[in-house]
């Protein structure tokens, strides 16, 4: 057996069964689960009809790079999401949801021949980050979380020689379990010692589009394009569907960031045998057709919208309207909102 499978720790949902086996939960309430972070709403019907219409996919080896449709899907998101461009042939790679990807990051990028190799992640922590960093044959750093700065990783903590020989970071944002959320300074701190240092920072935003304040949480990738840094030297993201759209059970994600480790990874992942099955990439393109969204609007709610793809060009391959709707707020209050009130009930019938 492989030695360093002695250094995992038990999973700590195992740990949590063993701790609770002997318990009989009193039988006069009824049982809430609020352990685990699984989705607990029903997986979108577009979702389950691209997959249902797509078996023929079954019937051929998919390409470990994905197709790149997918990937351009990928880069329009983040596009839109953090008004960053990426390049969908270099700067993207569709994976198995996150989880497989963040392990087999540090499989690609750890040198365990080095002394001392070293991963620093936060604590407390996703605990894939220190299996990932045992397997790869490296030593773990934590960087324990400040209560006094809303339970964020300290990272004042790792002392100079410890950065040294550090080969690769974790850090998640908005943070598991603790869901503090990494602000520019911060970005700008750690991307400073990786140019000093040169390790790869492997950001986990799997969280990013779950948050209740007005502004969405800064991901790595527009950090980075703030600061000017837009080769995303030594930074790769990882982005998942399982909680943002109550898919887990699809393992669909996709790591971006910079193309040289990128190029690398996919080298690894060519060997390791994880191409995303063709039905599950079709699912996970879907941006939304916005004329059939608009001729539907119109017959069941009788609100007309104009097509975003209507209002512009395809250049380079890409229609930039594609996949949204314009909305002239020229009605009255009240009217606009009567409209809003619909909208919301067909995007839920969808």
């Amino acid at each position: 057996m492989n030695p360093l499978l002695a250094k995992l720790h038990p999973y700590p949902f195992e740990r949590l069964r063993a701790l609770t086996r002997d318990i009989t939960p009193n039988p006069a309430f009824k049982p809430i689960s609020l352990g685990i972070g699984e989705p607990r709403h029903a997986t979108p019907q577009l979702v389950l009809d691209a997959l249902s219409a797509h078996f023929d996919g079954l019937a051929s080896y998919p390409a470990t790079a994905g197709d790149i449709a997918l990937r351009q899907a990928c880069a329009d998101w983040v596009a839109r999401r953090y008004g960053v461009t990426l390049d969908a042939a270099t700067q993207v790679l569709p994976v198995n949801g996150s989880r497989e990807a963040l392990f087999a990051l540090a499989q690609t990028l750890v040198d365990p021949t080095r002394p001392g190799a070293t991963v620093v992640c936060p604590n407390p922590f996703y605990q894939i980050y220190e299996g990932a960093a045992l397997l790869a044959g490296a030593q773990t750093f934590f960087a324990n979380s400040d209560p006094a700065r809303n339970f964020a990783a300290d990272w004042a903590q790792v002392p100079d020689e410890v950065w040294a020989r550090t080969q690769l970071l974790y850090v998640c944002s908005p943070g598991n379990p603790t869901g503090a959320v990494m602000p520019l300074d911060e970005w700008k701190r750690l991307f400073a010692l990786s140019e000093r240092f040169g390790f790869v920072i492997a950001s986990d935003e799997c969280y990013s589009e779950i948050y209740f304040r007005e502004d969405p949480p800064l991901g790595a990738l527009d950090a980075a394009r703030q600061l000017g840094r837009h080769d995303f030297r030594n930074l790769v993201v990882f982005t998942s569907l399982s909680k943002r759209s109550n898919v887990p059970g699809m393992r669909s994600g996709f790591v971006a960031g910079d193309a040289a480790v990128l190029k690398q990874f996919l080298l690894y992942r060519t060997y390791h045998g994880s191409a995303m099955s063709p039905m599950v990439q079709q699912a996970a393109v879907p941006g939304g057709d916005d004329v059939a969204f608009a001729r539907g609007l119109l017959a069941q709610y009788n609100v007309a919208v104009l097509p975003g793809s209507l209002l512009a060009r395809e250049a380079q391959g890409l229609n930039p309207g594609a996949g949204r709707i314009r909305l002239a707020l020229v009605a009255e209050v009240a009217e606009c909102l009567e409209a809003a009130g619909r909208i919301v009930s067909f995007v839920k019938s969808l």
